[in-house]
């Protein structure tokens, strides 16, 4: 048993591999912009997962199940990625259209989260393994309740999106509550509201399985493992390159994201492809499937397994050259 979180000195990984690749492929900054056609793919997403819900309101208790775990599972983590792309203003110019757009991904998943999301998440960026800040990070009392247990791991991963809301007291620094959250809380309700109306009890079971299989007990559920699990070594952020990306926009491209977070999804694969020197002398992953039960059952991995760093300042003072970085990051 582990009890205590990697800690580590230096500064996080990102923004000196970034200025170091910009060095050597200046024509990186291309890829960074927009990708409006990610809105056609989240209303195509949101119609998936509507007539799945139809198909299955008169089915029996288990087709529902069968088809939330088979179907449903991917459409709601694609659309959590289509909710990323948002928060990172990928989609549109400005930062309301992006927060409509994702307002519009979040309604299958039930759970008001586009706008705490982006909170939360660019913070993540910003002060990587930062406990107090990174709500990426489980809490103490998290990691150790759950440690390497098998049965631990199973409850963590059926209940994730719970323990990701008990993470939010500890982040002292981020509003949790405001007009957009509060807009969100409102349209999400009215959802439910809608979904009961006219697809009675199935309909919103099927929501709800959909959502919870989607970021948990799920080989989808790999995928917070592969991000930042200390599964080779001390390396603190891992990418994942298998066939899973087709249905999830390339989400597995993790590291590439981190150093380039505001080049769209659509054309993350292609800093890898320009890149090779810096991507392919990493750890990866190529199967989230094998990952899911690596996980469950090899007691070297725990929620201990994570990287973290208590100063804050040495983030900041990683970042030499500001108006550059500011423009990568935008």
């Amino acid at each position: 048993m582990k009890n205590e979180f990697v800690k580590v000195q230096t500064c996080e990984p990102h923004r000196t591999r970034t200025k170091e690749i910009l060095r050597e492929c200046p024509e990186m900054r291309k890829l960074i912009g927009k990708n409006p056609y990610t809105f056609a793919a989240i209303l195509g997403l949101v119609g998936i997962q509507l007539a799945a819900c139809w198909m299955v309101s008169d089915q029996p208790w288990w087709v529902v199940l069968v088809v939330a775990y088979t179907v449903g599972a991917f459409a709601d983590h694609a659309l959590f990625v289509m909710i990323h792309e948002c928060a990172h203003r990928l989609v549109f110019k400005t930062r309301t259209a992006n927060r409509l757009a994702g307002l519009v991904a979040n309604f299958p998943l039930l759970f008001p989260s586009s706008i705490s999301f982006e909170k939360y998440h660019i913070k993540h960026h910003s002060f990587q393994g930062i406990h107090e800040l990174d709500g990426d990070l489980p809490n103490y009392w998290e990691a150790k309740l759950i440690n390497n247990f098998f049965i631990g791991k199973v409850i963590w991963l059926l209940f994730y999106p719970f323990f990701q809301l008990f993470r939010m007291p500890r982040l002292k620094e981020i509003k949790p509550f405001d007009k957009w959250t509060a807009l969100n809380w409102t349209l999400q309700i009215l959802v439910a509201f809608a979904i009961v109306w006219f697809f009675g009890l199935k309909g919103i079971a099927f929501f709800v399985a959909s959502f919870f299989f989607s970021v948990g007990l799920h080989p989808l559920g790999a995928r917070w493992i592969q991000e930042h699990y200390l599964t080779h070594g001390e390396q603190e952020t891992y990418s994942y390159y298998g066939v899973l990306n087709k249905v999830a926009f390339n989400v597995g491209y993790h590291n590439e994201h981190h150093d380039f977070p505001s080049v769209p999804w659509n054309r993350l694969p292609q800093i890898r492809k320009s890149a090779p020197a810096f991507y392919d002398t990493l750890s990866y992953h190529t199967s989230w499937t094998k990952l899911f039960f690596r996980f469950l059952f090899d007691k070297e991995i725990s929620l201990f397994s994570r990287v973290i760093r208590s100063n804050r300042g040495k983030v900041k003072l990683c970042d030499q050259s500001k108006p550059d970085m500011e423009l990568i990051e935008q």
